[in-house]
């Protein structure tokens, strides 16, 4: 018989100032628990691995900035159009390789800037996506993070928001996608903006919305 267990792969590193081993240590257990075989590469080399990314299900990025050569980028996006999910959070799937457009093409948005500091803000659950089952049974939501302002793909399927208020650069109030999904290819990629800090994971509906969507994109 062959072995049903799913398998995950978890790339961390980049910039320390998102601690990707801590938090992504965060969800070693939960991906566990869901019949998942989990591999952790703190390289990007792993992206060049045509058989290990044909095995896996899964791909768990966590890495802010940082450089990928476009031989790893064009293996994970290939993995990916073949049916390997990808999903991750704030700066470590949004904030990675600046400058690689087909990176950013594959995960369908790109960190641009948030106001200093961390500050209250809501997350407002788009309506019309209520029945997603990522975010399904959710409520709006206040957090205390950063605020990311996105520049996105209009394919996105975006299943939350926040709202900058107008100010006197801005001049009118702007409604910024913060979580979303996309199909690419047989794969699946989630993405949500919250995460900058261990705590943001506290916020019940942040780690929820979090697990379901890494189970969403998963294979």
């Amino acid at each position: 018989m062959s072995d049903p267990t799913r398998r995950a792969l978890v790339v961390r590193g980049g910039w320390e100032g998102h601690s990707p081993v801590a938090i992504t240590d965060l969800f070693l257990p939960f991906l566990t628990s869901e019949g998942f075989t989990v591999e952790v590469s703190d390289s990007l080399d792993v992206y060049t691995d045509t058989e290990l990314l044909a095995a896996t299900d899964l791909v768990v990025q966590c890495w802010t900035m940082g450089q990928a050569t476009p031989e790893q980028t064009e293996g994970l996006a290939n993995a990916v159009r073949a049916g390997t999910g990808l999903a991750g959070w704030h700066g470590g799937i949004v904030d990675s390789f600046r400058g690689d457009v087909n990176y950013q093409y594959l995960t369908g948005g790109q960190f641009l800037m948030h106001p200093r500091g961390f500050h209250d803000h809501e997350v407002r659950l788009v309506a019309e996506r209520a029945r997603h089952p990522v975010i399904i049974g959710l409520s709006d939501f206040q957090v205390h993070t950063e605020q990311y302002w996105m520049a996105t793909d209009p394919l996105i399927d975006t299943l939350a928001t926040t709202v900058f208020p107008a100010d006197e650069e801005r001049g009118r109030e702007v409604v910024m996608p913060a979580v979303w999904t996309r199909n690419w290819g047989e794969g699946r990629v989630f993405v949500s903006t919250i995460g900058h800090k261990a705590d943001d994971f506290d916020v019940p509906e942040v780690r929820t919305l979090t697990e379901r969507g890494l189970l969403w994109a998963s294979r």
